[in-house]
Protein backbone atom coordinates (compact mmCIF):
# COMPACT_ATOMS: atom_id res chain seq x y z
CA UNK A 1 0.00 0.00 0.00
CA UNK A 2 1.09 3.56 -0.72
CA UNK A 3 1.20 5.70 2.10
CA UNK A 4 -0.35 9.18 1.68
CA UNK A 5 2.24 11.14 2.42
CA UNK A 6 4.16 10.27 -0.91
CA UNK A 7 0.76 10.67 -3.03
CA UNK A 8 -0.90 13.65 -4.44
CA UNK A 9 -4.48 14.26 -5.98
CA UNK A 10 -4.54 15.43 -9.61
CA UNK A 11 -7.54 15.26 -11.75
CA UNK A 12 -9.02 12.58 -9.52
CA UNK A 13 -6.20 10.27 -10.04
CA UNK A 14 -3.62 9.90 -7.15
CA UNK A 15 0.01 9.82 -8.55
CA UNK A 16 3.23 9.12 -7.27
CA UNK A 17 5.65 11.92 -5.96
CA UNK A 18 7.65 9.83 -4.33
CA UNK A 19 9.28 5.86 -4.35
CA UNK A 20 10.53 3.54 -1.93
CA UNK A 21 13.79 1.69 -3.39
CA UNK A 22 13.88 -1.76 -1.28
CA UNK A 23 17.17 -2.77 -3.17
CA UNK A 24 19.23 -5.13 -0.34
CA UNK A 25 18.38 -4.55 3.23
CA UNK A 26 21.83 -3.94 5.44
CA UNK A 27 25.64 -4.09 4.31
CA UNK A 28 26.06 -0.09 4.21
CA UNK A 29 29.88 -0.36 5.92
CA UNK A 30 30.94 -2.74 2.74
CA UNK A 31 28.91 -0.53 0.09
CA UNK A 32 31.17 2.11 1.59
CA UNK A 33 34.40 0.24 1.26
CA UNK A 34 33.53 -0.60 -2.22
CA UNK A 35 32.66 2.86 -2.74
CA UNK A 36 36.15 4.12 -1.75
CA UNK A 37 37.96 0.92 -3.14
CA UNK A 38 35.81 1.85 -6.98
CA UNK A 39 36.50 5.39 -6.68
CA UNK A 40 40.54 4.92 -5.64
CA UNK A 41 40.88 2.32 -8.42
CA UNK A 42 39.45 4.14 -11.00
CA UNK A 43 41.54 7.36 -10.13
CA UNK A 44 44.93 5.57 -10.27
CA UNK A 45 44.24 3.75 -13.67
CA UNK A 46 43.73 7.57 -14.91
CA UNK A 47 46.38 9.00 -12.98
CA UNK A 48 49.17 6.38 -14.36
CA UNK A 49 47.74 7.76 -17.86
CA UNK A 50 47.99 10.92 -17.49
CA UNK A 51 51.64 11.17 -16.04
CA UNK A 52 53.11 7.74 -17.50
CA UNK A 53 54.84 8.62 -20.88
CA UNK A 54 54.51 4.72 -21.88
CA UNK A 55 50.93 4.62 -21.64
CA UNK A 56 50.68 7.78 -23.69
CA UNK A 57 48.81 5.45 -26.44
CA UNK A 58 45.09 5.54 -27.62
CA UNK A 59 44.34 1.81 -26.06
CA UNK A 60 45.17 4.28 -22.56
CA UNK A 61 43.45 7.16 -23.10
CA UNK A 62 40.58 4.63 -23.75
CA UNK A 63 41.21 3.37 -21.06
CA UNK A 64 41.41 6.14 -18.81
CA UNK A 65 37.64 7.17 -20.28
CA UNK A 66 36.78 4.03 -19.22
CA UNK A 67 37.08 4.65 -15.83
CA UNK A 68 35.86 8.29 -16.07
CA UNK A 69 32.59 6.77 -16.80
CA UNK A 70 33.30 3.60 -14.40
CA UNK A 71 33.46 6.57 -11.42
CA UNK A 72 30.34 8.20 -13.70
CA UNK A 73 27.94 5.49 -12.63
CA UNK A 74 29.36 4.38 -9.67
CA UNK A 75 28.76 7.89 -7.90
CA UNK A 76 25.03 7.84 -9.16
CA UNK A 77 24.40 4.43 -7.64
CA UNK A 78 26.23 3.97 -4.25
CA UNK A 79 26.07 7.37 -2.82
CA UNK A 80 22.64 7.24 -2.97
CA UNK A 81 21.86 3.95 -2.29
CA UNK A 82 23.71 4.83 1.37
CA UNK A 83 21.36 7.67 1.95
CA UNK A 84 17.88 6.20 1.11
CA UNK A 85 18.93 2.94 3.23
CA UNK A 86 20.59 5.10 5.83
CA UNK A 87 16.81 6.27 6.26
CA UNK A 88 13.52 3.80 7.81
CA UNK A 89 12.07 4.39 4.73
CA UNK A 90 14.23 4.89 1.88
CA UNK A 91 12.62 7.20 0.26
CA UNK A 92 13.59 8.92 -3.34
CA UNK A 93 11.77 11.91 -4.59
CA UNK A 94 10.31 11.61 -8.46
CA UNK A 95 12.96 14.13 -10.03
CA UNK A 96 15.53 12.46 -7.77
CA UNK A 97 14.54 8.77 -9.20
CA UNK A 98 14.41 10.42 -12.74
CA UNK A 99 17.85 12.09 -12.72
CA UNK A 100 19.73 8.72 -11.56
CA UNK A 101 18.12 7.25 -14.17
CA UNK A 102 19.03 9.93 -16.63
CA UNK A 103 22.57 9.44 -15.51
CA UNK A 104 22.76 5.30 -14.93
CA UNK A 105 21.51 5.22 -18.96
CA UNK A 106 23.61 7.50 -19.70
CA UNK A 107 26.60 6.06 -18.60
CA UNK A 108 25.46 2.47 -19.93
CA UNK A 109 25.41 3.67 -22.91
CA UNK A 110 28.78 5.36 -23.29
CA UNK A 111 30.12 2.18 -21.82
CA UNK A 112 28.60 0.45 -24.60
CA UNK A 113 29.48 2.43 -27.22
CA UNK A 114 33.50 2.90 -25.94
CA UNK A 115 33.99 -0.76 -25.44
CA UNK A 116 33.00 -0.69 -29.41
CA UNK A 117 35.36 2.01 -30.10
CA UNK A 118 38.44 -0.01 -28.17
CA UNK A 119 37.64 -2.63 -29.63
CA UNK A 120 37.62 -0.94 -33.32
CA UNK A 121 41.43 0.15 -31.96
CA UNK A 122 42.56 -3.33 -31.31
CA UNK A 123 41.30 -4.48 -34.67
CA UNK A 124 43.40 -1.59 -36.16
CA UNK A 125 46.48 -2.46 -34.19
CA UNK A 126 46.52 -6.08 -34.60
CA UNK A 127 44.60 -6.27 -37.96
CA UNK A 128 46.05 -3.05 -39.89
CA UNK A 129 49.06 -2.32 -38.28
CA UNK A 130 50.35 -0.49 -41.00
CA UNK A 131 47.58 1.71 -41.01
CA UNK A 132 47.16 2.18 -37.40
CA UNK A 133 49.56 5.18 -36.07
CA UNK A 134 47.68 7.30 -39.21
CA UNK A 135 44.12 6.69 -38.58
CA UNK A 136 44.41 6.43 -34.52
CA UNK A 137 45.99 10.08 -33.94
CA UNK A 138 45.04 11.65 -31.01
CA UNK A 139 43.06 14.24 -32.35
CA UNK A 140 40.91 11.05 -33.56
CA UNK A 141 40.62 9.71 -30.19
CA UNK A 142 40.03 12.69 -28.39
CA UNK A 143 37.08 13.47 -31.32
CA UNK A 144 35.82 9.65 -30.73
CA UNK A 145 35.43 10.36 -27.17
CA UNK A 146 33.52 13.24 -27.45
CA UNK A 147 31.05 12.06 -29.62
CA UNK A 148 30.11 9.32 -27.89
CA UNK A 149 29.52 11.01 -24.40
CA UNK A 150 27.41 13.56 -26.73
CA UNK A 151 25.21 10.72 -28.03
CA UNK A 152 25.07 8.65 -25.07
CA UNK A 153 24.19 11.61 -22.91
CA UNK A 154 21.82 12.31 -26.25
CA UNK A 155 19.95 8.79 -26.22
CA UNK A 156 19.76 9.06 -22.37
CA UNK A 157 17.81 12.04 -22.58
CA UNK A 158 15.26 11.14 -24.93
CA UNK A 159 14.39 7.73 -22.89
CA UNK A 160 13.96 10.23 -19.67
CA UNK A 161 11.92 12.45 -20.96
CA UNK A 162 9.67 9.53 -22.29
CA UNK A 163 9.72 8.20 -18.87
CA UNK A 164 9.14 11.25 -17.09
CA UNK A 165 5.81 11.52 -18.68
CA UNK A 166 4.38 8.30 -17.44
CA UNK A 167 1.87 8.34 -14.52
CA UNK A 168 3.15 6.50 -11.34
CA UNK A 169 -0.25 5.43 -9.16
CA UNK A 170 0.11 1.74 -9.06
CA UNK A 171 2.47 1.70 -5.95
CA UNK A 172 5.31 3.46 -4.64
CA UNK A 173 7.58 0.66 -4.13
CA UNK A 174 10.07 -0.32 -6.15
CA UNK A 175 11.75 -3.77 -5.43
CA UNK A 176 15.39 -2.75 -6.96
CA UNK A 177 18.17 -1.23 -6.33
CA UNK A 178 17.81 1.98 -8.81
CA UNK A 179 15.23 3.74 -10.42
CA UNK A 180 15.86 1.27 -13.91
CA UNK A 181 13.47 0.82 -16.71
CA UNK A 182 11.87 -2.14 -16.83
CA UNK A 183 10.72 -1.43 -12.39
CA UNK A 184 9.37 2.12 -13.56
CA UNK A 185 7.47 0.22 -16.30
CA UNK A 186 6.29 -2.39 -13.80
CA UNK A 187 4.43 0.32 -11.35
CA UNK A 188 3.66 2.78 -14.62
CA UNK A 189 -0.75 3.13 -14.76
CA UNK A 190 -0.04 4.77 -18.31
CA UNK A 191 0.15 2.93 -21.42
CA UNK A 192 3.48 1.85 -22.05
CA UNK A 193 3.71 -0.31 -25.23
CA UNK A 194 5.05 2.80 -27.15
CA UNK A 195 8.02 3.07 -24.59
CA UNK A 196 9.08 -0.50 -24.40
CA UNK A 197 9.02 0.03 -28.57
CA UNK A 198 11.25 3.31 -28.34
CA UNK A 199 13.32 1.94 -25.93
CA UNK A 200 13.94 -1.07 -28.06
CA UNK A 201 14.36 0.66 -30.62
CA UNK A 202 17.24 3.25 -29.39
CA UNK A 203 18.71 -0.21 -27.46
CA UNK A 204 19.27 -2.13 -31.20
CA UNK A 205 21.68 1.02 -32.01
CA UNK A 206 23.47 1.31 -28.41
CA UNK A 207 23.29 -2.46 -27.26
CA UNK A 208 22.61 -4.88 -29.80
CA UNK A 209 24.30 -3.62 -32.77
CA UNK A 210 27.60 -2.39 -31.02
CA UNK A 211 27.77 -5.75 -29.55
CA UNK A 212 27.72 -7.60 -32.94
CA UNK A 213 30.33 -5.38 -33.87
CA UNK A 214 32.78 -5.78 -30.85
CA UNK A 215 31.71 -10.02 -31.75
CA UNK A 216 32.96 -9.09 -35.75
CA UNK A 217 36.28 -6.79 -34.60
CA UNK A 218 37.40 -10.18 -32.37
CA UNK A 219 36.27 -12.64 -34.67
CA UNK A 220 39.47 -10.97 -37.29
CA UNK A 221 41.64 -10.63 -34.48
CA UNK A 222 41.27 -14.11 -33.87
CA UNK A 223 41.89 -14.55 -37.72
CA UNK A 224 44.83 -12.75 -37.65
CA UNK A 225 46.55 -13.97 -34.23
CA UNK A 226 46.17 -17.57 -35.49
CA UNK A 227 47.94 -16.70 -38.55
CA UNK A 228 51.22 -15.28 -36.74
CA UNK A 229 53.42 -18.26 -37.01
CA UNK A 230 55.46 -17.68 -33.63
CA UNK A 231 53.78 -18.93 -30.53
CA UNK A 232 55.46 -15.81 -28.83
CA UNK A 233 54.24 -13.36 -30.85
CA UNK A 234 50.24 -14.69 -31.10
CA UNK A 235 50.94 -14.62 -27.10
CA UNK A 236 51.57 -11.15 -27.69
CA UNK A 237 48.99 -10.32 -29.79
CA UNK A 238 46.42 -11.90 -27.42
CA UNK A 239 47.68 -9.79 -24.11
CA UNK A 240 46.73 -6.52 -25.73
CA UNK A 241 43.41 -7.98 -26.01
CA UNK A 242 42.87 -10.04 -23.60
CA UNK A 243 42.03 -7.50 -20.34
CA UNK A 244 39.45 -5.97 -22.73
CA UNK A 245 37.70 -9.56 -23.55
CA UNK A 246 36.84 -10.10 -20.16
CA UNK A 247 35.50 -6.53 -19.84
CA UNK A 248 33.59 -6.99 -22.43
CA UNK A 249 32.14 -10.24 -21.22
CA UNK A 250 31.35 -8.83 -17.26
CA UNK A 251 29.63 -6.09 -19.15
CA UNK A 252 27.21 -7.89 -21.86
CA UNK A 253 26.52 -10.72 -19.69
CA UNK A 254 25.65 -9.14 -17.04
CA UNK A 255 23.53 -6.29 -18.85
CA UNK A 256 21.75 -9.47 -21.40
CA UNK A 257 21.22 -11.60 -17.81
CA UNK A 258 18.84 -8.34 -16.70
CA UNK A 259 17.65 -7.41 -20.00
CA UNK A 260 17.01 -10.52 -22.30
CA UNK A 261 15.32 -12.50 -19.67
CA UNK A 262 11.38 -11.04 -19.59
CA UNK A 263 11.23 -9.51 -15.88
CA UNK A 264 8.06 -11.95 -14.66
CA UNK A 265 10.59 -15.29 -15.55
CA UNK A 266 12.97 -13.77 -13.00
CA UNK A 267 13.46 -13.44 -9.28
CA UNK A 268 13.85 -10.24 -7.77
CA UNK A 269 16.52 -11.20 -6.03
CA UNK A 270 18.69 -12.71 -9.19
CA UNK A 271 17.87 -9.04 -10.98
CA UNK A 272 18.84 -7.05 -8.26
CA UNK A 273 22.16 -9.11 -7.97
CA UNK A 274 22.75 -9.25 -11.70
CA UNK A 275 21.99 -5.11 -11.69
CA UNK A 276 24.42 -5.03 -8.72
CA UNK A 277 27.24 -6.59 -10.60
CA UNK A 278 26.96 -4.36 -13.63
CA UNK A 279 26.46 -1.13 -12.13
CA UNK A 280 28.80 -1.85 -9.30
CA UNK A 281 30.63 -5.09 -10.23
CA UNK A 282 32.04 -3.87 -12.88
CA UNK A 283 33.43 -0.55 -12.39
CA UNK A 284 35.20 -2.27 -9.68
CA UNK A 285 36.38 -5.00 -11.55
CA UNK A 286 37.31 -3.21 -14.26
CA UNK A 287 40.86 -1.25 -12.46
CA UNK A 288 41.98 -4.67 -11.04
CA UNK A 289 41.76 -6.76 -14.58
CA UNK A 290 43.62 -3.90 -16.65
CA UNK A 291 45.92 -3.61 -13.42
CA UNK A 292 46.70 -7.64 -13.22
CA UNK A 293 46.57 -8.35 -17.06
CA UNK A 294 48.26 -5.32 -18.85
CA UNK A 295 51.60 -5.70 -18.06
CA UNK A 296 52.54 -1.74 -19.26
CA UNK A 297 49.89 -0.61 -16.71
CA UNK A 298 51.54 -2.93 -13.95
CA UNK A 299 55.00 -1.17 -14.75
CA UNK A 300 53.73 1.77 -14.41
CA UNK A 301 52.16 0.65 -11.13
CA UNK A 302 55.63 -0.95 -9.68
CA UNK A 303 57.56 2.04 -10.78
CA UNK A 304 55.45 4.69 -8.88
CA UNK A 305 55.06 2.65 -5.37
CA UNK A 306 58.61 2.27 -5.91
CA UNK A 307 59.02 6.04 -6.52
CA UNK A 308 57.03 6.86 -3.52
CA UNK A 309 58.59 4.71 -1.33
CA UNK A 310 61.92 6.32 -2.00
CA UNK A 311 60.86 9.38 -2.13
Amino acid sequence: MCSFSYLKQETNLTVVTEFILLGFQGGRAFRIVIYCVTLLGNLLIMALVFYTNNLQSPMYFFISQLSMNDILLTTDIVPNMLYIHSNDNGTITFSGCITQFYFFTASEIYESLLLTVMSYDRYLAICKPLHYSSIMTRNHCVASSFLTWIYSFSVSLIDTITISQLSFCKSNLIDHLLCDLAPLLEISCSDTSIVRVEVFALSVNVIILPCLLIIVSYLFILGTILRIQSVSGRQKAFSTCSSQLMVVAIFYGTMFGVYSVPVKTQSMSVIKVLSLLYTVGTPLMNPVIYSLKNKDIKTALRKTIRKNIYF
